[in-house]
């Protein structure tokens, strides 16, 4: 299996594109082909640069990779990021070997050319930018069946993000009596860390053991 060299920032660049519609590598779930890019991919890239990969990356990390369906392979199938069509535009751009006259320059035409994709691009530039969100569901472990889960989750409830969401919630029992938070939240990608959500949670160190990210889907 030959997957792109993603220590090249031109190769990064395509994967964000490609990551800016998707949650996951390949299909609609975490798979091997998501592990196998990110075996690839050994450190966080830049979220101001790369956001998408950034979310991608971390949401990955925090999985069981053993326990995720599918083949490595399949990370290939998905990641040809059009460039058969990005050679075939470059052979298009070759010189025309019977010298055309067609290929002459209008300086009218080419000023007109040049106004309309100003305007195109100043009309572009005043619409209001789509905000990406995720829904996540998010696990908090405690220490043991005496903490305090009522406690544990006003605990976690109360930490607050520009773009985070808290939704519903739930007691899921993990064995030997103890039960484990699984909560619903809505976050803005762009706005919201994970890695920083996680660290604030881990801050309730009376009541939490762990924090863990059992799902997220883009909305």
């Amino acid at each position: 299996m030959t997957l792109p060299d993603f220590s090249n920032n031109t190769v990064l660049g395509k994967l964000e594109n490609f990551l800016k519609d998707k949650s996951y590598i390949h299909g609609h779930e975490a798979s091997q082909a998501d592990v196998a890019v990110h075996e690839k991919i050994t450190s966080e890239p830049d979220q101001s640069s790369f956001p998408h990969i950034s979310r991608w990356w971390n949401h990955i990390k925090a999985l069981d990779f053993k326990s995720l369906p599918g083949d490595k392979a399949d990370a290939e199938k998905s990641l040809q990021f059009d460039d058969a069509k990005e050679a075939a535009a470059g052979d298009d751009d070759e010189v025309d070997l019977f010298g055309s006259d067609e290929d002459e320059v209008d300086p009218e035409a080419e000023r007109i050319k040049a106004e309309r994709v100003k305007e195109y691009e100043a009309r572009k530039a005043k619409k209001p930018k789509a905000v990406q969100k995720s829904v996540v569901t998010f696990e908090v472990k405690p220490w043991d069946d005496e903490t305090d889960l009522q406690a544990m989750e006003e605990g976690v409830r109360a930490i607050e993000m520009d773009g985070l969401v808290w939704g519903a919630s739930k007691f899921v029992p993990v064995g030997y009596g103890v039960s484990k938070l699984q909560i619903t939240i809505v976050v803005e990608d762009d706005k919201v860390s994970m890695d920083e959500l996680q660290e604030r949670v881990q801050e309730l160190e009376d009541y939490v053991q762990s924090s863990d990210i059992a799902a997220m889907q883009k909305l």
